[in-house]
């Protein structure tokens, strides 16, 4: 018997301050989802917001709405309803692209700030394409070593620290790192190593992917250089969602946008046969907006220009407290993963499991959504906008009765789907 029951957890549920934002998107019968760390849920406003954009913009209006719309501006305009969200200023954010592609931009951008330097410290326990894309532009550039701090075997020790002062040295030109990581939801502290990397004379850019929307972000008060992020997750702007990058605005009149596509032009439709680069964060834009996906998420800001963030904060760390509070109780066999310390933890809890991907498969079938990482690890997201109280007792005594009763062992959960 657990310590807090599911009435306990109703009488929350109608404490909640954020209670009423749940009716804000569509959420499936029978469906609990603990997986917006991955892809949040539907805004119930976007298909009328897109339908309009369709319709009406781009249906009635046509060309005309690149000016009448505002489609010319939108990498700009959102990027600056981004910017609250993670604690920056106006121009500073451009929304467009994808998280692998700010990527690549950022880190090309950055390295040729510090010159005489040719070592990018990167992290191997980070979402591998972090280190693809590092790859990718170290070969690119030439003669750049990678410096990684950590490796797989101790990927879930969280040893961050120690290693990072290892790794920096005069030779260290930019550190590319998670706020959150990605599998064991542990939090970083920003501002206590973004002050270690710049006081090696490195430039430090951050992954906000499993922050923006689950934690408070402040980059101008931790004095980032640069910053990369996704909004299809916590911020529920759909598959596919326009990802942002950030530029710390003392670094945007030398910064250089190695895809300098006519998106970034200093007048675009002057035509120019050579490239001349924009003012300030919009020289980092390249091609033609995708129209239709910033109506989706500029649907899903118009919810998030409502909350405070602090409220958020308290609720993520209540949910994610009760979730590991009743796991332990009632399965105190299973291997947290995710810091305790709720100072240490973002908006997800994660376990370890030798037979992971088989009982997130059957805990789908009981309707509990969460996913599986490697290696082992079960994840389970918690979005604060529209997860309840109730949701996360049900949750967890659902993991334990499949556990319990171990139907994961049945056969058609052994079989790996595309994506886990």
């Amino acid at each position: 018997m657990v310590a807090i029951s599911r009435a306990d957890c109703h009488a929350l549920d109608a404490e909640d301050p954020l209670r009423d934002l749940r009716e804000e998107f569509s959420l499936p019968d029978g469906i609990t989802y603990l997986l917006g760390n991955s892809l949040g849920a539907l805004p119930r406003r976007t298909a009328a917001k897109v339908a309009h954009t369709v319709e009406t913009e781009w249906g009635r209006d046509l060309s005309a709405s690149w000016n009448t719309a505002g489609w010319w501006d939108l990498p700009q305009s959102t990027g600056d309803r981004l910017a609250p969200l993670i604690g920056a200023g106006p121009g500073e954010v451009l929304a467009g692209d994808s998280t692998s592609t700010n990527i690549f931009k950022v880190m090309a951008a950055a390295l040729p700030l510090r010159p005489g330097r040719r070592v990018i410290v990167s992290e191997l326990e980070n979402f591998p394409t972090d280190r693809y894309v590092v790859e990718g532009v170290a070969k690119a550039l030439g003669a750049y070593e990678i410096r990684d701090v950590g490796s797989l075997d101790e990927a879930l020790d969280m040893a961050l620290d120690e290693a990072l002062d290892e790794a920096l040295d005069g030779d260290v030109a930019a550190v590319l790192l998670s706020h959150v990581d990605y599998r064991t939801g542990a939090l970083r502290d920003m501002d206590a190593i973004t002050a270690r990397v710049r006081a090696a004379g490195a430039l430090m850019i951050w992954d906000l992917c499993h922050s923006a929307g689950a934690v408070p972000v402040d980059l101008r008060a931790a004095d980032a250089d640069f910053a990369i992020g996704c909004t299809y997750k916590y911020l529920n702007g759909g598959p596919g969602a326009p990802a942002y990058l950030y530029v710390a605005e003392r670094h945007q009149d030398a910064a250089h946008n190695v895809i300098s596509g006519w998106h970034g032009h200093a007048a675009p439709f002057a035509f120019e046969p050579y490239y001349r680069p924009a003012d300030g964060v919009r020289r980092f834009a390249t091609g033609s907006p995708p129209v239709l996906a910033y109506s989706a998420l500029n649907a899903s800001l118009d919810i998030w220009e409502t909350v405070d963030m602090s409220v958020v904060r308290a609720k993520s760390l209540a949910l994610t407290t009760l979730f590991i509070d009743l796991i332990d109780e009632l399965r105190p066999d299973l291997a947290l993963v995710t810091p305790r310390d709720p100072d240490r933890r973002g908006s997800q809890v994660s376990y370890r499991h030798a037979d992971g991907y088989p009982v997130v498969r059957a805990l789908a079938d009981r309707g509990v959504v969460g996913d599986y990482r490697e290696p082992g690890i079960m994840r389970f997201g918690f979005a604060p906008l529209y997860l309840r109280y109730v949701d996360v007792y049900d949750s967890a005594t659902a993991l334990a009765e499949v556990l319990d009763k171990e139907s994961w062992r049945d056969e058609r959960y052994q079989q790996r789907l595309t994506v886990t």
